[in-house]
């Protein structure tokens, strides 16, 4: 049983959820805040219902007794039972005539029985119900109680009444930090309200939003200085984003219309229902003829005329709704008509929807359709839900009918739905009445949502396109990822392009700043999208969302764009591709600022070579691998060899000009960068080409096996072994696979089996890839490798790389047949191709290591290794008789030297010098001792190394001796065994007090050289004990030199050894036995020899003093002053400063040293 309630002043969730099939609220009282007429229908009546009075109810009091009615209808209608007044009506009806006490004394009293009343609830919680007017009309004229109508209602949720802590995402809401305003009284509540002074301090979460929609303000209306002012004020606040304020709620509306709406007396949206109901004209008249009219307060002008709109609001929509439903039953009659034509014995008379038995409620069949949309959403599906909101009784409401034209095709196959019939003979308007109590709202956007069930894909995904907007904000930030399928399924089948445009933008703004995962998942999604909807949506929908957020401000974001573009290029339209998808990239590659962007950009861009076919596109891609060669991130470079260089290979390789155009640029960049860099060449452009160069072998060599004479004899049946594990060098990354680029290792294998087999027996007539390999590229890069500076080791090692993983990639025969003859051609080891006097010979220059390294040492075979012990023999025999410089031959040392594989090898080398009849050989052998002690195990030194060397020692030739000493040093620099020391220690004290020694010039500069050199890495206890007192023998030795030119030199060996030396810790002891002595002796050399580095000596034995002296002040206090220490650190770091800024001018000089006043 329902009533029409004319006290319903507020929306009560109770009312709502008891009368499922009340969807109508009537007028508000102005006494709960709610101004103006209801938008919908003022009455409610079920078709089988009887019209009812006043108050008549199913609800009892708190205390469980029911009150009486007078009324003879109710009576009649319950079956002559007692019925009671519902407490809500009560509730109403006290707020209605203002008994304001006597309803909270009610409220209390129900509160103290466990029922709390949403209506009094509500009520009392909002503070606007206590606020009046400043200036209120007489209440006669207000036609209610006096004291004027109150002026703010509690459904209404604005900004200043809206607790944002409930929506954040902290959860822990501060509800203690205010006192609750219902417990203020009224008139300093209204104080309070209005004084500026006493005003509640404003929460943090306020001000964010207010932040966020004052800087919207601002931007809107051109104020830009001082949004970006404000801006910068608050630095902790992303303006771009709201939900960065923290509120899970969507953005309210801007400035403006809060401002417009703050003094509003429109209803709200959420008092607006669309209703639709099946009554009959005879009941409705009748319904009017009993219900009492509403009382509807004496409105002022405005009001009514805001009234009077809103009425013929809802009559224009009740008309539209007519027409639809006459339509509707128009389109189901017909098609009750069909299936009766088709269906032998046609279903049960449910099916006849326009034959009614009131007296059967099992047999009435009602066409229930939903008109009550969400009072926020429009309505949008053109009847294409099965609303449940009508129906109150499945027995006498079945799910028969048939809404849209769209849908019953869906329903046709699918049989109706029977319910068991109860055998009773209930009343309808009781079983109404009955069913009330059940709880159902949808009253509301989400009850509206829920009550209505689509029937057909596409109502489904127009309630996900209304919906999806209100769930993102709600979830949290952490869980997001879970809406993306919801999203993505939504937006790929929702009818609306505005809704799906939504609906990206919403799926690529899920997360503030997504993570690896999070961003793998959103480009699952779209990736699913784009196969589904077809390249034209993914232009049209997808590639825009990429374009609005190419610049923003976090980078978590502009790499999911980055990402998206490639991902999604295999689905763009082929212009697109290779037009604006490629200039987006490019844009990116050059402005943005993060590594990780970059990087995937680069990523992308290989992808995108993958599938473009534009050859116009050559010479921008050719300038993109060259501007992405050139970053500075090593992980961006390292992306372009992984990625982009195999991807643009593959598509040079189609075009045809891989070997005829990208290589030969490359070199020729290279050429050009050798000929401007006579005075300082760049090397890191020389390793960005290089490197560029060595991705290309794979592609290049898979070229030279699809182009070759024997490649349709490929066959891939039969016993094909497997390949060799080491045949081709590791690929940095699959796309350098050549197994990758061939297609499969089995063809690959198939077809090295013929490649190996043509170049052993058939020769390369006819193969014209091979044949640009053999004759034009090996012979420029040699060429190239020539010209290149030896002393760099950068250089050596770079083109020494390049040169392994091209023998190895082409593999052994083109190796042993192609390579090595071209380099032999140019090395021939004789002292014709060596020139003593510039040392511009052949042996000379980086050909030597490269070939040394780079070639020779591909293959690890007994004669490979023999090839490579022969030619290094050579070379040393070579440049030592010719007096050549040693620059490559040292190179080729360092280069293997630094693999440990090559240390026996380098050692079988210098032996051959040791035992050579030649002492220009022996020398050379000494020498390159040195190079090879610092890489070498200690057993080794110790068991190869120091024999040779003390057998060098004791050579007739004095020059041989004196070049062990280098190598000798070096041992004592890195070696820690005692009894290996102490052999090199021995050797090195024969050398300095053997009497033969005392006159040998040469070998007292290259000790003292040597001491400079290792003294400061040298063990302590060596260098007090051993290398100090030999230096200040030594010069005291030279102050009585007679010949001025061996004392100059002597001199200035020992100034550069004592520079080095003074930067270590020495003891109080020596520093007074030999250190400073040894100074003082080298000033006396200088005062007479040089006297600019006399100032720098007399600076040092100042230095010395003062610390010899702090450290005595320190021993007899008991403990070394910090603060002496100090000064004496702070000396050395003075000295070694000015050591760099030496010159000739002793004036100079002196400036430099002299100290501050």
């Amino acid at each position: 049983m329902t009533s029409v309630n004319p006290f319903n002043l507020s929306d009560s969730e109770e009312e709502s959820e008891r009368r499922p099939n009340e969807t109508v609220d009537t007028e508000r009282s102005p006494s709960d805040g709610a101004p103006g007429p209801p938008p919908g229908n003022p009455f409610s009546t079920p078709v089988d219902a009887e019209p009812p009075t006043l108050l008549s109810s199913n609800r009892t009091s708190p205390n469980g007794e029911g009150i009486s009615m007078s009324s003879a209808s109710a009576t009649a209608m319950a079956g002559g039972a007692e019925t009671r007044v519902s407490v809500d009506v009560i509730a109403a009806q006290l707020l209605r005539d203002q008994y304001v006490l006597t309803a909270l004394e009610f409220h209390t009293e129900l509160l103290e029985a466990g029922r709390e009343l949403p209506r009094l609830r509500d009520y009392f919680s909002n503070p606007g119900n206590f606020e009046r007017q400043s200036s209120t009309p007489p209440a006669k004229e207000q036609g209610i109680v006096p004291g004027g109508p109150l002026n703010r209602a509690g459904s209404i949720s604005t900004l200043d009444s809206l607790d944002f802590a409930r929506y954040s995402d902290d959860g822990n809401r501060e509800s203690d930090e205010r006192v609750a305003e219902n417990e203020v009284p009224s008139q300093e509540r209204k104080n309070f309200k209005s004084s500026p002074e006493i005003q509640e301090p404003i929460r943090p979460l306020e001000k964010r939003a207010l932040n966020f929609l004052v800087n919207e303000y601002l931007l809107k209306n051109e104020y830009k200085l001082s949004s970006i002012t404000f801006s910068d004020e608050n630095d902790d606040q992303d303006f771009e984003l709201w939900d960065d304020v923290g509120l899970n709620i969507p953005k309210p509306p801007d400035l403006l219309q809060l401002y417009r709406n703050c003094s509003s007396s429109l209803p709200s949206k959420r008092d607006m229902v669309d209703v639709a109901v099946g009554a009959d004209f005879a009941d409705l008249t009748e319904h009017c003829a009993v219900q009492d009219p509403p009382r509807k307060p004496d409105l002022s002008q405005q009001q009514q005329a805001e009234v009077v709109q809103e009425l013929e609001y809802q009559i224009s929509l009740l008309n539209n709704e007519k027409a639809s439903l006459t339509e509707q039953m128009r389109k189901l009659q017909s098609e009750i008509q069909t299936l009766k034509q088709t269906v032998s014995s046609p279903p049960a008379a449910a099916l006849d929807c326009s034959s009614q038995n009131t007296s059967n409620p099992a047999s009435s069949c009602t066409a229930i359709t939903s008109s009550a949309d969400s009072p926020s959403v429009p309505r949008a599906d053109n009847g294409q839900y099965l609303d449940i909101r009508g129906v109150s009784d499945p027995q006498s409401e079945p799910p028969c009918t048939q809404n849209t034209p769209q849908s019953h095709n869906k329903l046709k196959s699918r049989p109706p739905v029977h319910f068991d019939q109860p055998n009773r003979k209930l009343a309808p308007a009781f079983q109404q009445a009955l069913l009330s109590f059940c709880r159902m709202c949808s009253d509301s956007r989400l009850g509206a949502e829920v009550s209505r069930i689509a029937d057909s894909e596409e109502s489904v995904m127009l309630m996900l396109g209304r919906c999806l907007p209100h769930i993102v904000p709600n979830v949290l930030l952490a869980k997001r990822e879970e809406l993306i399928p919801l999203i993505l399924c939504t937006a790929c089948l929702h009818p609306e392009s505005k809704e799906r445009d939504q609906l990206l933008h919403i799926l690529f703004n899920l997360i503030k700043r997504p993570d690896d995962e999070q961003r793998q998942m959103i480009l699952t999604g779209c990736v699913a999208f784009a196969r589904h909807v077809g390249p034209t949506r993914v232009e049209a929908e997808l590639l825009p969302q990429c374009w609005e957020q190419i610049n923003h401000k976090y980078p978590e974001r502009r790499l999911l764009v980055a990402e998206s573009c490639g991902a999604l290029a295999p689905y763009f339209p082929k212009e697109i591709r290779s037009s604006l998808v490629l200039s987006m990239l490019q844009q990116m590659l050059a402005e943005d600022k993060a590594d990780m962007v970059r990087e995937a950009v680069v990523k992308s861009l290989g992808i995108v070579m993958g599938y473009i076919d534009d050859t116009d596109k050559y010479s921008q891609g050719f300038e993109l691998m060259l501007l992405s060669l050139g970053d500075p991130s090593e992980r961006v470079v390292s992306a372009v060899h992984q990625v982009f260089i195999p991807a643009f290979a593959a598509w040079t390789t189609e075009l045809g000009t891989l070997y005829t155009s990208l290589i030969p640029s490359l070199l020729a960049r290279i050429e050009k960068l050798l000929m401007h860099g006579e005075h300082g060449l760049d090397e890191h452009k020389l390793h960005m080409f290089l490197t560029a160069l060595q991705s290309l072998i794979p592609p290049l060599f898979a070229v030279v096996l699809q182009n070759a004479p024997f490649t349709k004899r490929a066959k891939l049946h039969g016993d094909i072994p497997a390949i060799e594990v080491t045949r081709f060098p590791r690929p940095a990354s699959p796309l350098q696979d050549v197994a990758t680029i061939i297609g499969s290792r089995e063809m690959l294998s198939a077809l090295l089996l013929l490649y190996d087999h043509q170049l052993e027996h058939e020769g390369t007539t006819g193969w014209e890839s091979l044949l640009w390999v053999v004759n034009q590229l090996l012979p420029q890069l040699i060429e190239i490798v020539g010209r290149i500076n030896v002393t760099s080791s950068t250089c050596v090692h770079e083109f020494s790389r390049f040169f392994w993983r091209f023998c190895r990639t082409f593999g052994k025969i083109f190796t042993n047949t192609k390579v090595k003859p071209q380099f032999q051609e140019i090395l021939r080891l004789s002292e014709e191709n060596v020139d003593a006097s510039s040392g511009n010979g052949i042996l000379t220059k980086a050909t030597v290591p490269i070939y040394a390294t780079g070639v020779l040492t591909c293959y690890n075979q007994e004669d490979d290794r023999k090839l490579l012990v022969g030619f290094l023999e050579d070379v040393m025999t070579t440049l030592s008789l010719s007096h050549a410089p040693l620059d490559s031959l040292k190179a080729s040392f360092v280069e293997l030297g630094a693999n440990p594989v090559y240390h026996e090898l380098l050692l079988t080398v210098l032996w051959y010098g040791v035992v050579h009849t030649s002492a220009l050989v022996r020398c050379t052998s000494a020498r390159m001792f040195e190079l090879l002690v610092k890489g070498v195990n200690e057993t080794l030194v110790a068991q190869r190394v120091v024999p040779a060397l003390i057998t060098l020692s004791s050579d007739p030739e004095i020059s041989v001796r004196i070049s062990t000493i280098p190598a000798f040093g070096t041992i004592m620099e890195t070696v820690t065994q005692k009894e290996l020391l102490e052999r090199v220690k021995m050797q090195l004290a024969s050398f300095l007090e053997d009497p033969q020694y005392q006159d040998q010039h040469s070998l007292h500069m290259e000790i003292i050289r040597t001491f400079g050199r290792v003294g400061p890495n040298a063990e302590p206890r060596f260098r007090d004990e051993f290398v100090l007192p030999h230096l200040h023998k030594l010069a005291q030795a030279n102050n009585s030199q007679a010949v001025e030119s061996k004392r100059i030199d002597i001199a200035t060996q020992l100034f550069e050894a004592y520079s080095a030396l003074s930067c270590c810790f020495i003891s109080e002891e020596v520093m007074i036995n030999h250190f400073l002595p040894g100074l003082r002796c080298l000033r006396a050399d200088m005062e007479q020899l040089s006297p600019e580095h006399e100032v720098i000596l007399s600076s040092m034995v100042k230095e010395c003093e003062i610390k010899v002296e702090n450290r005595g002040m320190g021993d007899a206090q008991g403990s070394m002053s910090i603060a002496s220490s100090l000064v004496g650190e702070d000396a050395k770091t003075k000295f070694l400063s000015k050591m760099g800024q030496l010159t000739t001018s002793g004036a100079m000089l002196a400036n430099v040293f002299q100290r501050k006043k």
